[in-house]
């Protein structure tokens, strides 16, 4: 599975076509349109003169943060893998043929927000046929019960082949200790316990597919050689007739954190001592300064080449590596700093460290030429990774579950531009406290 960390934001009107002609000093270069149909259904075409190459994605708004209820963990992750057992006019053997045929890639990942699905392709000619086969695919996903209970042991070993890593333990760890109420708690894997009594969840799964897998749920990103109308006469061909859900989806308001929580993992044999510290933060915003301002803050201090990673990395070697991840969700999520250290008797020293550099974050301004640097850098890694179709079409779908306008993108460089040292320094001081932390080490081989 493929995980994905990009950013979008939307607003449409139902049955508008809203041609969009970015200037190509903007971030994201491409005219693009947004269309909806009547059942809900949203379309982002993105018509490039790359020639024949076309990839069609779709991205449904189903991740671990629609799994409120409890016991109900995982469904999001097991749809990704039904969605590939076909329909009774298609069963997989099929549409794994009808792939072949087309000398098309396929593949699928789900994340906390959102699962995608994409089929790359070359020839123009073949549009229709893929736009019907994807809307059948979608509309008549069929699975009976035996067929649930053939695959649920197969996500099971799943399971325990992530958790046999040190690092996604520790993950899952943290997620499960630093929230109380979001389902942001579980990991898109779900609780162990949840994907053992799939097998007993038949006419849940059927209730989870009505919910999400539906057109209001879902939206088609479609990028490359072909011609937005032709494409529009097919997608209402072909997927007007499925259903909307009209389901709202209402997830559980994480409270504040009151008081710095800790857990500890005991691995089972010798591994590499770990530690994750995790502050709660802001969703992605296109117009609130907090999370670009957080990324920026990322890149300064905890960087391959910020000076705290430059001591416990390459000068003294305490630590093999230093992380800081600040994910973009819908909802709040963590801002996370990782190390994995080569004696655990630094574990303290690590955590410390990191305390002191946030601390430093708060009181010095960082230079103007640094940060300059940063945002420069910031846009030429975005620009470098839109360089082909299928990544423009890759680096967006992340976007397209936040937002579903490619604008956001441009609007979130807007507020990069923007940011001062000083607001790196406000926004450290409201989102980096002890009691709003959550600190988790992993270490291994006692008595061995």
């Amino acid at each position: 599975m493929k995980m994905v960390s990009w950013l979008l934001t939307l607003c449409l009107l139902s049955l508008f076509i809203f041609p969009h002609s970015l200037q190509a000093s903007q971030v994201f270069p491409y005219n693009y349109k947004i269309e909806e149909l009547e059942n809900g259904l949203k379309v982002v075409s993105i018509p490039l003169k790359n020639p024949d190459i076309i990839s069609y994605y779709t991205i449904v708004r189903s991740g671990s943060r629609n799994e409120i209820e409890p016991g109900k963990s995982g469904f999001a992750h097991f749809f990704e893998h039904m969605m590939f057992k076909g329909t009774k006019t298609m069963p997989r053997e099929a549409y794994d043929n009808f792939l072949t045929r087309l000398g098309a890639g396929t593949n699928g990942y789900t994340t906390d927000d959102y699962t995608c699905y994409f089929v790359v392709f070359a020839g123009r000619d073949h549009l229709e046929d893929v736009v019907r086969v994807e809307a059948d695919r979608f509309i008549n996903l069929y699975f009976d019960e035996e067929m649930l209970k053939t695959e649920a042991p197969v996500i099971e070993g799943e399971y325990y082949s992530s958790v046999s890593n040190p690092f996604r333990r520790l993950y899952e760890l943290l997620r499960h200790t630093a929230f109380e109420k979001h389902s942001y708690k579980h990991t898109t894997l779900g609780y162990l316990e949840d994907i053992k009594d799939m097998p007993n969840e038949y006419e849940y799964s059927q209730l989870y597919k009505k919910r999400f897998y539906a057109p209001d749920n879902t939206i088609l990103l479609v990028v490359g050689d072909f011609d937005h109308e032709e494409l529009m006469t097919y997608v209402r061909k072909y997927y007007s007739p499925w259903k909307k859900s009209g389901y709202q989806l209402v997830t559980p308001t994480e409270p504040p954190q009151r008081k710095q929580k800790r857990a500890h993992y005991e691995w089972p044999t010798k591994t590499l001592p770990r530690l994750a510290i995790a502050f709660h933060g802001p969703a992605y915003s296109d117009s609130k300064i907090d999370k670009a301002a957080l990324d920026l803050l990322a890149e300064i201090y905890f960087s391959r080449r910020s000076p705290l990673y430059q001591r416990l990395v390459i000068d003294e070697q305490i630590c093999f590596s230093l992380n800081a991840s600040f994910p973009d969700r819908r909802d709040p999520y963590l801002l996370i700093f990782t190390a994995v250290l080569k004696d655990e008797k630094d574990l303290p020293l690590v955590e410390k460290a990191i305390f002191d550099e946030l601390t430093k974050a708060k009181n010095e301004p960082v230079s103007e030429d640094l940060l300059q640097d940063i945002k420069s850098n910031l846009k030429y890694s975005f620009l470098r990774a839109m360089e082909t179709t299928d990544g423009v079409a890759g680096t967006l779908a992340f976007y397209i579950n936040l937002s579903a306008d490619p604008g956001t993108v441009n609007r979130l460089f807007k507020l990069y531009e923007k940011i001062s040292p000083q607001d790196i320094q406000e926004i450290a001081k409201k989102y980096f406290t002890i009691n709003n932390s959550t600190v988790v080490t992993l270490t291994g081989g006692k008595g061995k």
